[in-house]
């Protein structure tokens, strides 16, 4: 049962899943249409579940699922990552990159391949201080406190020199 983001528990467990590229507005808007259908009918062993989602910064696509309600199942979890990977291929993005997306300089959203990450520490394009969002959220409630972190704050820190 498909609910809007704001009224999902706080506690929903959350998945956050990554475009290669910025999407367009009317790529969210085919996104979102698409979800709140599947996401209604979404069920573990015929037991719907609570889940609701949300498309942020046009990068990311988070799906969360109400676990009071009723538990996901490993099956149900794979229908929505196959979910994501059709839209992914109507839209010719990949919502399965793990690259570290951060916002530049200019305010833009980037992200920087994990080959490319002590480069990119190494020419200042990504420093301590650079806001990185956080795509392993496990709840709402992390998600919403702790989207957005500083580089040296996270696992990235091993890469700046103290």
């Amino acid at each position: 049962m498909f609910i809007p983001f704001s009224r999902i528990n706080p506690s929903a467990r959350v998945w956050v899943y990554q475009a290669t590229r910025s999407l367009t507005d009317a790529e969210v808007q085919t996104i979102e249409i698409a979800l709140e259908p599947a996401l209604d009918t979404w069920a573990a062993h015929g037991s719907p579940l609570l889940a609701s989602a949300q498309v942020v910064e046009n990068r990311f696509v988070v799906i969360a699922v109400d676990e009071d309600h009723s538990l996901p199942s490993g099956c149900s979890i794979d229908a929505s990552t196959h979910f994501l990977q059709a839209v992914g291929r109507q839209l010719q993005t990949d919502f399965f990159d793990r690259s570290p997306a951060f916002i530049n300089a200019d305010g833009q959203l980037e992200t920087v391949p994990m080959t490319g990450i002590k480069t990119a520490v190494l020419t200042g394009k990504i420093t301590q201080e650079t806001t990185v969002f956080n795509t392993l959220a496990s709840t709402k409630d992390e998600f919403l406190a702790d989207w957005k972190r500083q580089a040296g704050n996270t696992w990235l820190k091993r890469y700046f020199v103290k």
